[in-house]
């Protein structure tokens, strides 16, 4: 049986003022399209391109659940989410799409 995979994200824009959470079943998929601004709506208007968080799963209904609880909840609690993986706030997409070339490279 297939494993598939989800992933709950957190991008924000250069200024890191603006706060975006999505999930998806292709985070290397999804990021290019961020990055490309092929998504209409709240991440294009406000140029949210760099994700700073992502969690991983293989349960979609965990993701969904997930996603809707990172919503409600105020920014300070988002931004130590954040800061637990990604202190310094950098863009991890690229790291991301490394470490997933290099998986199916294996």
């Amino acid at each position: 049986m297939r494993q598939h995979n989800y992933y709950v994200y957190i991008l924000t824009n250069d200024f890191g003022n603006v706060m975006y959470i999505g999930m998806t079943n292709d985070l290397e998929r999804r990021m290019q399209e961020h990055k490309q601004g092929l998504l209409d709506g709240f991440s294009k208007k406000y140029k949210l391109k760099k994700l700073v968080y992502y969690e991983h799963t293989h349960d979609v209904k965990a993701a969904i659940t997930r996603e809707k609880e990172i919503k409600k909840w105020r920014r300070e609690k988002k931004n130590g989410l954040v800061e637990t993986l990604n202190p310094q706030w950098r863009d991890l997409s690229e790291d991301f799409i490394s470490e997933i070339s290099h998986m199916r490279s294996k």
